[in-house]
């Protein structure tokens, strides 16, 4: 068999597997600790240290920390100046953050249907759905896979559109050689506890315009001038400082960073190895263009006679978490009542988050752990066949 046999189907035998970790180490709780310590809590040096030492990372000449990725989509859709009745294209495959900050500005997410091998926008679905009221594309960089970025710049370029990217699930990712949160007019990352790098909550907005990066740091400051007095608002702007403490940690974790995706690289290989030969699932590979495919979440896909409610059921009675990844958002009850979309609308995304389900993952989950996964799920697609 392509797994070994662990534990019992009762679940007693079973260990308890966490959906996902963070990793965290003295050195993260001390720095964190100094921050603490020093008693400048927000927009202080830490704060400082992390932007400078992410946009070198990406190779990005600015970066700008907010308190997580929906205010850093919110802001970069303010900041391009997108507004009632604009259009912006994007994926309906997706967390609901990336549509919805455009309903934040009165402007209307247009969806796109995805490629199925990749799940991330399709650049000619994308082209097609253009009219004379759009004025962005915001592709979304789905489990860390980057995104045809050639095809959709060349389409941004052609039509004199903005490019915005949602890298929230994507840092480190690197497309033909070269790191995601440079190809678009800005970018945005975030750190949630399960993602690569983590500050508890969190997120970072990359842009290599300096104008851009003046109005971010103004917008997540309520509407401040760095130039000018505390109580001076030169703008309507937000609540979305990053703060001290969570800054010091995403800058601790960033010091390591290649060691954290290394590992989580590793655990994925591990998992696809175990998880060989088992009918009815495929799992996440690197498209073509990928030329590193960070790991966010270990998706699998199912085959459509396999019921992925008694798989997810089945897993459960062995204490193995999953998750479904992700319902498409203009079939959530908001996107149907305000857009009037309904099933087959995007007959792709449709299928996908039909059949993918999400397994525990992180980069420090131990042989056991996988090969108890493995060898369940094999049992539960059994049971769950039509």
């Amino acid at each position: 068999m392509a797994v070994s046999r662990v534990g019992g189907s009762s679940g007693r035998n079973d260990p308890r597997i966490p959906m996902s970790a963070p990793d965290i180490t003295e050195e993260d709780v001390a720095l964190v600790t100094a921050a603490l310590r020093s008693k400048v809590l927000n927009l202080g040096p830490f704060l400082s240290r992390f932007e400078r030492a992410f946009a070198r990372y990406i190779g990005a000449e600015h970066a700008v920390g907010v308190i997580n990725g929906t205010a850093g989509l919110h802001l970069c859709i303010r900041a391009a100046g997108i507004a009632d009745g604009d259009e912006v294209i994007t994926t309906p495959f997706s967390f609901v953050a990336s549509a919805n900050c455009m309903l934040y500005e009165r402007a209307v997410p247009v969806f796109a249907d995805i490629d199925e091998t990749t799940m991330n926008l399709d650049p000619a679905l994308a082209a097609a759905a253009v009219t004379e009221r759009t004025r962005a594309v915001l592709p979304v960089h789905v489990f860390g896979q980057p995104c045809e970025m050639t095809e959709l710049g060349e389409l941004c370029r052609a039509r004199n559109l903005l490019l915005l990217e949602d890298a929230c699930e994507a840092v480190g990712a690197e497309y033909g050689g070269r790191k995601i949160g440079t190809f678009g007019k800005a970018t945005v990352f975030s750190f949630y506890p399960n993602k690569q790098i983590t500050m508890g909550e969190g997120a970072v907005i990359t842009t290599n315009d300096p104008e851009w990066a003046s109005l971010l740091r103004s917008l997540r400051n309520q509407g401040r001038n760095e130039m000018q007095t505390w109580l001076c608002h030169d703008r309507l702007g937000y609540n979305y400082r990053l703060d001290e403490l969570s800054a010091a940690l995403g800058f601790s974790q960033l010091q390591r960073i290649e060691a954290l995706l290394a590992r989580r690289e590793a655990v994925a290989a591990r998992y696809a190895k175990a998880l060989a030969g088992i009918p009815g699932i495929s799992v996440l590979r690197a498209a073509r263009s990928t030329s590193r495919l960070s790991w966010f979440a270990y998706i699998i896909r199912l085959a459509q006679d396999i019921d992925r409610d008694r798989v997810i059921a089945q897993l459960d009675r062995r204490n193995i978490p999953s998750r479904v990844y992700f319902s498409p958002i203009h079939l959530q009850p908001l996107y149907r009542e305000r857009f009037g979309y309904r099933e087959g609308d995007f007959p792709i995304a449709e299928r996908v988050a039909a059949s993918t389900l999400a397994l525990p993952f992180h980069g420090n989950m131990p042989d056991e752990h996988i090969a108890c996964v493995a060898e369940a799920l094999e049992a539960a697609v059994v049971r769950a066949a039509a």
